[in-house]
């Protein structure tokens, strides 16, 4: 048996427009049943509990879509219901993405007012005419009109989203964001290249060839680039795409990277609860309906044992901090980091991409600065063949 889950996943799926990078489940706000989705997902939210009842969450993450599309009325509406149906930590981290083009003062008031106390704002770049090639709804000025609004509401905990590999970006207008982003001194950053996902609008692009994006080299130049900009700013790279001053780490994410459970909730959302994975119905009105009579699932599977420490190093790796042989052990106790994956790990780190280290008698697995780069390479070697 799982322990049961300190972590909590939110899905809100309304966008006021398609980003056309986006392949997340999201639709269009207009001539959504918000308020109908916002009662269904309290019925799963009451569902939930019933079935696996929670003791004491400790991070709380809304994602989507962009949550802030939401007004203040329904705004306040949701997170009543969070705290409603899952007794929150005193010092729980409740964080909320949020689009710098829907954030006014009376949002972030009532967001403010409901427990949430880290926002994550997807900015992307400092570039106007690259947001507009991408599709984002914001401009710039939006964004220090958002960060100031949050800041006198009383939000300490900000992060900011930014992209490379973007069309028609260059390394000289990446150093122009980052010195931009980098001037806001925010305690948090998430960087992410662009992916090509399918059923998006530069999928269609890049299979017509009517795409143009930078040179493999460039995104390399872009990815040192950000890594050397940001760290010498004094931030840790504690995880492969993201940055923080001390302490302020993203808890909920780090429930993901060590494998840990956590409830998902939401049209299209994912979960993990009692070594059981599952994926709940897309589409909005489907999941309004499915709500009514039961738990929305589109999926639900048990993960193996041996899926589950192939998941266990595939995202541990992306930790700066590595992979403990000792909390390894604590989640598989019939197993051992060396026993099972030693001829792996031995082969990457022939290879330079992992090093192996002792600290306070404990055997820790980290990516090298060489394995960074090729993490994706380094991940993959640690899955067997899979669907």
């Amino acid at each position: 048996m799982q322990p049961i889950p300190q972590a909590l996943y939110i899905h809100i799926p309304f966008c006021t427009n398609k980003c056309h990078y986006c392949d997340f489940t999201s639709y269009i706000l207009k001539g959504q049943p918000v308020d109908a989705y916002l009662d269904a997902l309290e019925l799963e939210m009451q569902r939930t509990v019933e079935i696996w009842k929670p003791e004491t969450i400790k991070t709380v993450f809304v994602g989507g879509g962009t949550p802030t599309v939401l007004t203040p009325p329904q705004m306040e509406k949701f997170l009543a219901s969070v705290r409603r149906w899952f007794p929150l930590a005193d010092d729980v981290e409740f964080s909320m993405e949020a689009n710098p083009g829907t954030t006014d003062k009376d949002k972030l008031q009532a967001m403010f007012d409901g427990g949430v106390n880290r926002l994550s704002f997807g900015v992307q770049s400092f570039d106007n005419e690259l947001l507009k090639r991408i599709g984002r709804i914001h401009e710039v000025e939006d964004v220090y009109r958002s960060l100031e609004n949050a800041r006198a509401i009383g939000f300490t905990n900000m992060s900011i989203d930014l992209m490379f590999g973007l069309p028609g970006q260059t390394v000289e207008l990446l150093e122009d964001s980052v010195r931009k982003a980098l001037e806001l001194d925010l305690p948090h950053y998430s960087l992410y290249s662009l992916k090509i996902e399918e059923n998006t609008l530069f999928h269609k692009l890049y299979e017509s060839n009517q795409l143009v994006l930078p040179h493999e080299d460039d995104e390399y130049a872009m990815f040192l680039l950000l890594m050397e900009r940001i760290k010498e700013r004094g931030y840790k790279h504690y995880e492969i795409s993201n940055f923080a001053k001390p302490g302020f780490e993203s808890k909920h994410n780090s429930t993901y990277w060590r494998n840990e459970p956590y409830y998902g909730l939401g049209t299209g959302a994912h979960g993990y609860v009692n070594r059981e994975r599952h994926v709940n119905i897309k589409g909005v009105q489907p999941y309004i309906e499915a709500c009514k009579t039961k738990l929305p699932r589109l999926d639900q599977f048990e993960v193996s044992e041996q899926e589950a420490m192939e998941d266990f190093m595939m995202v541990g790796l992306r930790l700066a901090d590595g992979v403990k042989s000792s909390v390894f052990h604590a989640q598989f106790p019939n197993e051992t980091l060396d026993y099972h994956f030693g001829t792996i790990i031995n082969d990457q780190m022939d290879k330079g991409l992992l090093e192996r280290v002792e600290i306070q008698d404990d055997i820790i697995y980290r990516l090298t600065d060489k394995g960074l780069l090729l993490g994706n390479e380094v991940f993959a070697a640690f899955l067997e063949d899979r669907e």
